[in-house]
């Protein structure tokens, strides 16, 4: 189980995301005062601190939100989940994945321009909110695994 480390908004598509304390995310819409929000398979883009890290070895003064990231996490492995899979946040919020990466833009962001290299197309991971919620700093963020009924043959 890991936790989450900032969230992440931003009111116009093509900007940088800002920190604010706490986001609330509306089922199937996303994330309230958020460009992204709306009725499509990307409401919400979730990177980990992780990865943003290591980004920061080569740009050190990288923050949150400009990978254009809703929500970054700390202590759980996102590299292993895949499309249809659920993160659960806190005990209120439920999403599914339905995009891992996204093509850079044509000539590259900003960040692969200065190194080469840009995370978000083939790390970032891109939601639906099953449930909704709010979010802040510090809450539990886990795999979540659904129960299917066991098929029986007679």
């Amino acid at each position: 189980m890991g936790f989450v480390e900032a969230v992440c908004i931003s009111t116009k598509k093509g900007t940088v995301k800002k920190v604010v304390n706490q986001i609330v995310l509306r089922k199937e819409w996303g994330i309230e005062g958020d460009a992204h929000a709306g009725d499509w398979h990307r409401q919400i883009s979730i990177l980990s601190g992780e990865s943003i890290d290591r980004m920061r070895n080569k740009i050190a003064e990288l923050d949150h939100g400009m990978f254009a990231e809703n929500i970054v996490t700390r202590g759980i492995d996102l590299t292993g989940l895949i499309v249809g899979d659920s993160l659960r946040v806190g005990d209120d919020v439920l999403l599914e994945i339905t995009q891992i990466g996204k093509e850079c833009h044509n000539s590259g962001c900003a960040i692969k321009v200065a190194t080469g290299e840009c995370i978000m197309p083939k790390e970032g991971l891109f939601c639906r909110v099953v449930q909704g919620g709010t979010i802040v700093p510090g809450i539990a963020v886990s795999k979540y695994l659904t129960l299917q009924s066991p098929t029986c043959s007679f």
